[in-house]
Order: C-alpha cells, then sequence, then structure tokens
C-alpha cells in the first residue's frame, strides 16, 4: 500500500498526474504506479478483442494490443501498417519505461517482455495474470543492449490461444553503438512477424481441432506476415535491415531467398553479432529472431524475389503439413501429413523504384562482452535438463509446470555464472511410440550464449536438414533442440533475484505443463 504521508509535494504530483491520465483512460488500476520511478516513456496497452479484413466477405475476430503514448516521443511507439498486431515499441537503453496494460478480453492475461533482462515482477510470470476489467503496471529500466525483443501474453494454460488470436508486438532497442553503424533506418528497417494460421469458410480463426494438434503443436494453412496474408514487401535499390521475428505457435522455418542468394546475418535475439554472418538457409524456431542486411541494389525495377520456407523432417512422430484452406487434415486423428514436399512461400519483395546509394554493410558491428567457461561454477558438471513425455504430458526433467514450486535443483546463486545443457531425449510417447519433437527453449530474466550442440539420435536426418541454418553466435534467449539433440549454455544471473520461467516455446507444449520455474536468490 503507497503511504502518501511519506510523499514530497513533487511525488505526489507526479503520482496523481500518472492516476489521473490512467483514470481518464478508464482504467482501475490493479497496481499502482510507483512515485519515485520516474519514466522518460510511459505508455498504455491495451488488450482487446476486435474484427479486421484479413478477406474478401467477413472480417476476423481477433484479439489486439491497442497502444497510446502518455509521455515520451512519438517515436516510442509505432503501429505497423494495416495489421492488428504490434504496436512497436522503440526505447533507447538506460531508459525508464512504465506501461501501464489494461486487460479488456473476456480472460485473464499478463504480458511477458520476451528477451528483456528485468525485475521478476516486470516479466510476466502468469502468477500475475490480470483479471478481466483490470489493470497492471509495468515499471523497469532497460538494460538490453540494442536488439529486437517483442512482448506477448504468458496466463498459464492461455498462452498458446492468446497469441495464436494477435497479441504480439516487437520491443526494439537501440543504443550508441548500435547508431553509430549508420545501418539501414526509418522506413528501411523493417520488422516482419512471420506466423501461420488457420481459417474456416467464414474467414475465422481456428485452433486446435483434436488432441494430437496440441501433442504436436498447432500449424496453420496460410502464412501470414505482419499479420497479413499473402504479404509483398515494397522496396528501392539499396540495403534495408529486415527484423525477422518467428511469431508461430510451433512452427520451425528453415528460410531461404527463391534465387539461392545467401543471407547476411547481423543480430539475433540478443542483439548485434560481431560481423556478419553468412548463411544458404536459416533455421528459425518459435520466438527467435534473426536481423538481416538484405541488398537489392542490383535489381531491377519491377523485380521479385520470395522468402521461402523450405520442406525438411522435423524428426518428429508425426510432421504437421500445410494444406489448402479450409480443408481438413488426413491421418491419424486428424493430424497432417508430413511437409516434406512442400515449401512455402512467406513474403516477396518487389522492386518498385530504382536509386543511388552507397551504404554498404560494415566489416565490423561490436565487440561482444562474453561470459568465460572457466567463470562457471559448475563447468565440469553442467546443470541438466532433459525434455521428455510422461502420461501423455510434455516436460522437463519428467516434472510440469506448477505455479509456484521450485526444485533444489532448479535454485541458483545471484551472480553465478553456470553451464545448463538442454537434452532432447528419446522417450516413450503417445500409444507407445518411441521418439522425440524438436522443442524451441525459451530462458525468462537474461540473455544467454550457446556453447556447444551435439546430436547422439540414432537418425539424425532432422538434425542433419536444419543444422546448416543454426545462427548460435552473439547472445540468445531462445533456442531449437532438435530431437536427439544435447545444447549447452553458459549463463549468468546478474541484478534480480526471484522466480523466473524456462520453458518450451511450442506455445501448445507450454500450455500443457512444459515450463518450469528457476530461482535466483
Amino acid at each position: 500500500m503507497t503511504d502518501f504521508k511519506q510523499l514530497s509535494r513533487r511525488q505526489f504530483l507526479q503520482y496523481s498526474a500518472a492516476s489521473a491520465a490512467i483514470a481518464m483512460a478508464g482504467t482501475s488500476m490493479w497496481a499502482f504506479a510507483s512515485p519515485s520511478f520516474v519514466p522518460d516513456v510511459e505508455l498504455k496497452l491495451t488488450a482487446t478483442q476486435t474484427s479486421v479484413a484479413l478477406f474478401s466477405g467477413k472480417k476476423t475476430k481477433v484479439f489486439s494490443y491497442q497502444g497510446k503514448i502518455i509521455k515520451g516521443p512519438q517515436s516510442a511507439l509505432q503501429n505497423i501498417p494495416d495489421s492488428y498486431l504490434g504496436p512497436v515499441i522503440r526505447v533507447r537503453t538506460g531508459q525508464k519505461v512504465r506501461i501501464h496494460f489494461v486487460n479488456q478480453l473476456p480472460q485473464e492475461s499478463i504480458i511477458h517482455w520476451h528477451g528483456l533482462h528485468i525485475p521478476e515482477k516486470m516479466d510476466g510470470h502468469p502468477r500475475y495474470a490480470v483479471a478481466p476489467g483490470k489493470s497492471y503496471v509495468y515499471e523497469f529500466e532497460v538494460k538490453n543492449r540494442a536488439g529486437t525483443y517483442w512482448f506477448h501474453p504468458h496466463p498459464h494454460e492461455k498462452t498458446g490461444k492468446q497469441v495464436y488470436a494477435g497479441l504480439a508486438g516487437l520491443f526494439i532497442v537501440s543504443d550508441s553503438e548500435e547508431q553509430a553503424l549508420h545501418l539501414p533506418s526509418g522506413k528501411y528497417d523493417i520488422p516482419l512477424v512471420i506466423q501461420d494460421r488457420r481459417f474456416d469458410r467464414s474467414n475465422q480463426l481456428v485452433y486446435l481441432n483434436n488432441m494430437m494438434e496440441r501433442m504436436m503443436g498447432f500449424k496453420g494453412d496460410n502464412i501470414l506476415v505482419n499479420g497479413r496474408p499473402d504479404f509483398t514487401l515494397p522496396v528501392e535499390t539499396r540495403p534495408y535491415r529486415l527484423r525477422l521475428l518467428n511469431g508461430s505457435n510451433s512452427r520451425i522455418y528453415k528460410l531461404a531467398w527463391s534465387d539461392n542468394t545467401p543471407f547476411s546475418v547481423i543480430g539475433t535475439d540478443g542483439g548485434l553479432v560481431e560481423q556478419v554472418i553468412k548463411r544458404q538457409t536459416l533455421t528459425l524456431a518459435p520466438a527467435e529472431r534473426i536481423e538481416l542486411w538484405v541488398d537489392f541494389s542490383n535489381r531491377k525495377k519491377g523485380a521479385e524475389v520470395v522468402l521461402k520456407a523450405l520442406p525438411f523432417n522435423d524428426g518428429s512422430p508425426m510432421s504437421g503439413g500445410m494444406m489448402g484452406r479450409g480443408m481438413m487434415g488426413q491421418g491419424m486423428m486428424g493430424s497432417k501429413p508430413s511437409e516434406k514436399n512442400h515449401a512455402l512461400t512467406i513474403f516477396k519483395a518487389r522492386v518498385v523504384k530504382k536509386i543511388k546509394h552507397s551504404e554498404t554493410v560494415p566489416s565490423k558491428l561490436t565487440k561482444l562482452h562474453k561470459l568465460q567457461l572457466a567463470d562457471a561454477s559448475n563447468a565440469k558438471s553442467p546443470r541438466r535438463f532433459d525434455l521428455t513425455m510422461r502420461n501423455m504430458k510434455w516436460g522437463i526433467n519428467q516434472r510440469t509446470f506448477s505455479m509456484n514450486k521450485v526444485e533444489k535443483d532448479e535454485i541458483v546463486k545471484l551472480n553465478d555464472t553456470e553451464v545448463w545443457e538442454f537434452r532432447n531425449v528419446e522417450s516413450m510417447g503417445m500409444m507407445g511410440m518411441r521418439g522425440a519433437m524438436p522443442h524451441p527453449i525459451h530462458i525468462h530474466g537474461l540473455q544467454f550464449q550457446i556453447i556447444g550442440r551435439e546430436n547422439k539420435a540414432k537418425n539424425n536426418t532432422a538434425w542433419q536438414d536444419l543444422k546448416s541454418g543454426y545462427v548460435d553466435q552473439g547472445w540468445k534467449d531462445t533456442m531449437l533442440v532438435m530431437p536427439g539433440e544435447h545444447v549447452k549454455l553458459l549463463l549468468k544471473f546478474e541484478d534480480y533475484k526471484g522466480q523466473f520461467l524456462y520453458h518450451c516455446h511450442n506455445l501448445e507444449h507450454e500450455d500443457m505443463g512444459m515450463m518450469r520455474n528457476y530461482l535466483v536468490r
């Protein structure tokens, strides 16, 4: 409870002004703004239901975040053009941010700031879920380096449904080091959220028709980019900075350009890499981000190049596939057939204007301050996490989610550096089938470094299909662990004590309980 007797006149006026602003917006506060916290940027985000025209005919019902600036520059909040996704929040390292979240959905919700290094109560743990009609105030200093982060709901057992319905936005951080590079900016710095969705004949979203879709992870039959089907990106003959987010619930993308141009990677989950990384294909798992330098200079006006998702074997007992819109899947319990023979169109880039430019990609992007294995308290005995299935439930070390429970082997010490190893082990699964599935693992509260991968599966075709597209350099908060794969991470628990999550970012798996708490003390 706020003690008004202890407030200075200035603090009282600050508190009253913030409260009045929210009151005018029609909000009843569940958590109060702190009078001692003076934000550089203050926003209101409202989760609400709306309808959008995606196809001819009936509008599609979606969930959406509606944003409003209370304090700060107009550039801090940008809508994605012609989209129900977003908004895009743009801030600088070191800025203090206050965000008033208002839940106008018919179900509880909470926002997780994916990839941000912030205090426990600001991270969006489901135990802080906000009831319909209530609100939550986030206050934190941006300590992350420049990079592409994002935000989405995180209520237990409802995350997949709410993200699928449209709740997702980007949180883009800049800093002086990045700005000194003069990378493409403004209209040449483009966020692209890739999602797969399924619609019925009335243009309404379809989600989870059967148990198998829940067990395997839901896959749609339409690709949307920034919330739009059949997306075309108009470009000029110059370099662009493309920020790609895999915002799908469970689909992994093996990306390639239609003309086999190699990718020039300049950043991953936690910001810029040290120098440009070349890849012929890119593996992008749910929740991962990748930043690209893409130069259209040598193309003619009217030329098109297509970003495709190539077919691959994901290693699971039954892969999800793409079929025509409105069609029902064939196969076991309504599951869809393998996508081995189907390449998907993500979007087209079309040259609409010929211009001259002098920009070239910098030879050196940054100097990463890396963690050292020698500093890890458990360098010779990594903390182990097995990705398992038991009693028809996905789990971690045979455990499923409990809102407040933390086991002894999930407790870490503040300021410690540790090695964690995630092992995607073969287990007895559905109906006696042996095998494993890909699991994109996300750790809340920090960024980490990937220091090793090894695949021990007897048949590692899936790993062979995707491993050339991994970009493990730089800082990460999400990584893909393929069947049979063992992945080692180096992490440091800094600044904040408290209870944070680690989980599979296949959102159907997460909602089924493939999520655990770890405690920093």
